[in-house]
């Protein structure tokens, strides 16, 4: 799989328009940031300005981070031609992956060909088959769980993938 997606070469897609193609088809599939977004509004900002967990600021950072990010094309390109597969192959750390099943903002067979691929002493691909590319906000009493029960004792048993 991921040999099919690097045959694209990141200077083929003009980033104007294919933002101006992607994240509308995207929401109303279920397929991008959440399952059953209706608006970036309702969707995304509104849960993210009501989450006590974030300070004001903190707020203010991910979004003005979201805008320049996907603002700024020549960053963004760096992004997407960076191949982690290739430039991160080992860590010293115990990694996890949470990834929604329904998420092709992120594409969940890539992500889990690279888990497969990253050398760690200890990981964890766990999948989240209610939500897209936000299992945080989609489901959030399991990603609490999988926090308290595996991330924070160092461990992985709740992992759909070791």
């Amino acid at each position: 799989m991921l040999q099919e997606f690097k045959k694209y070469s990141i200077s083929e897609i003009n980033m104007p328009s294919y933002y101006s193609m992607r994240d509308a088809p995207m929401h109303k599939l279920g397929i991008g940031t959440t399952h059953k977004m209706k608006s970036v509004i309702s969707g995304v900002f509104l849960p993210i300005m009501l989450h006590r967990e974030y300070t004001l600021s903190e707020k203010i950072i991910i979004w003005r981070g979201k805008f320049l990010t996907t603002k700024t094309y020549d960053l963004w390109n760096k992004l997407v031609a960076t191949d982690l597969t290739k430039k991160v192959q080992r860590l010293d750390i115990p990694v996890y992956f949470f990834h929604g099943i329904y998420d092709y903002t992120v594409s969940y067979s890539l992500a889990k060909d690279y888990f497969e691929e990253l050398q760690v002493p200890m990981k964890g691909f766990y999948t989240f088959e209610q939500s897209a590319h936000s299992p945080l906000f989609e489901e959030p009493k399991k990603m609490q769980h999988i926090l308290q029960e595996d991330v924070l004792v160092g461990v992985n048993n709740l992992a759909d993938t070791k």
